[in-house]
């Protein structure tokens, strides 16, 4: 099933990375959803071992019980905002989808980019993840990825794609998607084969053969070339016609 994000992609456009947060994040959103399912075991745990009975039994055994829920629905929901993000790098811009129902799309054009600042954490480095800030030409921050997964490959990529858009506006070409991997390859036909030259009239190849042995004339006068390299192309020229 295609996904929200990839109905925003223009013609042409290509994810060339897709990624989210680190898991890391969505433990630290779910922390309350997984303090009270925690709390929730505890109380099934003291009630087994101190063999609680009567109303106090009934009591615990239903705070245990709507501790255990709110827990898991906590959990269940941040898991589910965690699962729509999407972090893009395509072949023209960076793209960030969140929500789940309620959507919202934000981007910022390669082109536009300047540099990206990553930021990370000695726990960062060692669990691959880090704060990536968006810089504009201008120096400022449009945008923050926080708590990136894998954040220096998403640079490297965003960076090389941005790399690709501005050779091909370079050499006066618009961006274009790449081929694609099931396209079949292309082999020379009639329709694509190229033109063959137009063929010279006697009269046009001989008003060419006299206007070359003039500029070569007046090569040999400026002692450009010898009278003997100037008479081995005049009888190569002369062979011609």
């Amino acid at each position: 099933m295609a996904r929200y994000a990839d109905s925003l992609l223009s013609e042409g456009e290509v994810v060339v990375l897709r990624t989210r947060q680190h898991w890391f994040a969505l433990v630290a959103r779910a922390r309350m959803g997984i303090a009270l399912f925690v709390l929730g075991l505890a109380l099934l745990l003291v009630i087994a071992w101190f063999k609680v009975i009567g109303s106090t039994y009934t009591v615990m055994s239903w705070a245990a019980f709507i501790l255990l829920i709110l827990g898991v629905v906590l959990i269940v929901a941040r898991f589910w905002t965690w699962w729509a993000e999407d972090f893009m790098v395509t072949n023209r811009r960076l793209l960030k989808v969140t929500g789940v129902l309620s959507k919202r799309s934000a981007d910022s054009s390669l082109e536009k980019i300047n540099d990206a600042v990553l930021s990370q954490s000695v726990f960062g480095r060692m669990f691959n993840f880090g704060d990536l800030d968006i810089l504009t030409a201008a120096e400022q921050a449009v945008d923050r990825y926080h708590m990136l997964n894998s954040p220096k490959e998403f640079k490297k990529t965003m960076l090389a794609q941005k790399h690709n858009l501005e050779t091909e506006f370079m050499y006066g070409r618009p961006p274009t998607p790449p081929l694609r991997a099931d396209a079949p390859a292309m082999t020379p036909t009639a329709a694509t084969a190229p033109a063959p030259a137009p063929q010279m009239s006697a009269e046009e190849e001989s008003r060419e053969v006299t206007e070359t042995l003039a500029r070569l004339a007046d090569l040999r006068d400026k002692g450009a070339i010898t009278a003997e390299e100037y008479e081995a192309k005049k009888d190569e020229l002369l062979g011609r016609l």
